[in-house]
């Protein structure tokens, strides 16, 4: 059994794959959404293997979409437009549907991620790493860093500054590269120049965030960053 996340803006769209998921035996709805932010936090807090995601979406494409959860579960495709496919094909998803979907068409794109997830789950299972080695400032240097050390990092050009508990590490590769490497639902870039350890914030102030183990540190919020980072937050505001 496949546990499946459906998400699109549109709420008939979502009725339709919601149908054909209920008809299929080996997959199991576990939720839908309309906000493709507020898909993201449940691909966070669910173990989600596959995913029907819509590519134009208010707020956040679904192209944009898996390139942010970096291969945490696997996703078919649903679009009303077929432009998008060979990028889509380029992020390694299972299948490209096009609207309006036909259900032998569903089934065979659902019968194909199956045979390509089952193996994976029956896999023994693996203790994901706690840590990463990355290069020094210096040729032949490699640092290992404990990723539940990391406060945040700062991007400087061509080297990255990750502070953890109070030191100051140097390494050669950019912002880009680091973030690709990081669990997604532990880290968020917040800024062109900065990400930080979700767990280590401590207050949300204007456009500034504070960590716990630095208090004197305080993060700008970048323009481009912020209406998705506010609205990951607000998924846990407690009214």
């Amino acid at each position: 059994m496949l546990n499946c996340l459906i998400i699109d803006d549109e709420q008939p769209a979502i009725n339709v794959i919601e149908a054909y998921v209920r008809k299929t035996p080996f997959l199991q709805l576990i939720d839908t959404a309309t906000d493709p932010v507020l898909g993201m936090q449940m691909v966070r807090d669910h173990p989600i293997d596959l995913i029907f995601l819509d590519v134009e979406m208010h707020g956040l494409t679904g192209l944009e979409f898996i390139k942010a959860i970096n291969g945490k579960c696997k996703v078919i495709i649903t679009s009303a437009y077929s432009q998008f496919a060979l990028e889509g094909f380029e992020l390694e998803v299972i299948d490209y549907l096009l609207k309006p979907v036909p259900f032998p068409r569903f089934l065979k794109a659902a019968q194909k991620a199956y045979d390509i997830i089952k193996p994976l789950l029956n896999a023994p299972l693996k203790t994901q790493s706690d840590f990463i080695m990355l290069k020094g400032d210096t040729k032949g240097k490699l640092i290992k860093v404990e990723i539940d050390e990391i406060d945040y990092i700062e991007g400087m050009g061509n080297y990255v500054a990750i502070f953890c508990k109070g030191k100051k590490i140097l390494s050669i590769m950019n912002l880009k590269t680091l973030e690709e490497k990081l669990p997604v639902d532990r880290f968020m870039r917040v800024h062109k120049s900065f990400i930080v350890a979700i767990s280590q914030i401590a207050l949300i102030e204007g456009n500034l965030i504070t960590l716990k183990n630095n208090y004197k540190a305080e993060i700008a919020i970048g323009n481009s960053y912020r209406n998705q980072f506010l609205d990951a937050m607000r998924l846990k505001l407690v009214n």
